[in-house]
């Protein structure tokens, strides 16, 4: 039995790694760690976990009591832990945030369907982002077969829940602003473009088109839905034989036939693709929960790589028949 320690232990992300982690069959929670809310219940914040857990916040992180530890802080505040405190030799390290995400410091990219082998043999997890992991599984086949159009544009719009924005609230957070809204923000410039051309160029050294990407706030909780539009030469047939080949083995990325909708992956760790074709137009459409194989669903199943047990352990979640 491994033991978990958690910084960062009151937003959502840990909120749902606490969810998966309580009912893991081969790990054991050691210490929540949460200087504002030390002392307090765990389900005082995350009241769902109500009669799951007795586990309290704690005010210290004993590294040295711990086989990994996870870090669900916010985006700058992994690179100033590690700053502030000195890792044991033996500990192993998910990072959910994007300090290391450009695989400095020793961190493997943790996509597993990209970087299993890597990451199996990896001390250091850097998680990927949300929305890059729906792009990013929406290319990737692509890219293996150097099919991506070296002239003209990637067309992407994706939608995100507002579990994406954080706990935190803000202006464009609170029920009253989300409720029945749509709205663009960061288009054509958002931070997890560096990543997706990373992993793209791994498969395709040669890819240089743009990728023009627009995220879009959705009137939702969770999740992500992702259409990208682009040149493709093969029929539709060649194209779904070729992703699922990608992804034979790939238990959570699954290629529909039929047209996909949200909630056939909210709830779950499921990356759902499906494959259209009108003219030499491709159409990907990607839906993923952002809190599950967007974050901390997909930061368990590196865990469960990294300890060379079966990938699915603790994740064969059900969606919500509705």
């Amino acid at each position: 039995m491994k033991k978990i320690g958690i910084i960062g232990g009151a937003g959502y992300t840990a909120g749902e790694l606490l969810r998966l982690l309580i009912n893991h069959p081969e790990v054991s929670i050691e210490f929540v760690h949460s200087t504002s809310n030390a002392g307090k219940p765990i389900t005082d914040v995350h009241e769902g976990l109500l009669g799951e857990t007795d586990i309290v916040f704690s005010d210290t992180h004993p590294l040295d009591s711990v086989d990994i530890l996870f870090l669900c802080s916010a985006h700058g505040q992994s690179a100033k832990f590690w700053e502030e405190n000195e890792r044991p030799a033996h500990l192993k390290v998910i990072d959910l945030a994007q300090d290391f995400r450009d695989e400095s410091n020793g961190y493997v990219y943790g996509l597993p369907e990209l970087n299993f082998d890597r990451i199996s043999t990896a001390d250091s997890i850097a998680n990927p982002g949300c929305f890059a992991t729906a792009l990013q599984l929406s290319l990737l086949p692509l890219a293996s077969a150097k099919l991506l159009p070296k002239d003209g544009d990637i067309n992407i719009t994706a939608l995100t829940g507002s579990t994406g924005a954080g706990v935190k609230p803000g202006a464009t957070t609170h029920f009253s602003w989300r409720n029945d809204n749509i709205s663009v923000y960061k288009p054509f410039t958002h931070q997890h473009l560096k990543e997706i051309g990373a992993s793209l160029k791994k498969l395709q050294p040669d890819h240089s088109s743009e990728i023009s990407f627009i995220p879009m706030r959705g009137d939702f909780a969770r999740g992500i839905f992702a259409v990208t539009v682009l040149d493709c030469p093969l029929s539709i047939e060649e194209a779904v034989t070729l992703y699922k080949d990608f992804y034979k083995d790939a238990p959570f990325t699954v290629i529909n036939d039929n047209p996909i909708n949200l909630k056939q992956a909210v709830n779950t760790n499921k990356a759902i693709i499906h494959l259209d074709k009108n003219g030499k137009k491709l159409l990907v459409t990607c839906a993923i929960d952002n809190l599950l194989k967007g974050a901390s669903g997909q930061a368990v199943q590196n865990m469960n790589i990294m300890l060379g047990i079966d990938q699915t352990t603790g994740l064969r979640l059900k969606p919500s028949a509705f």
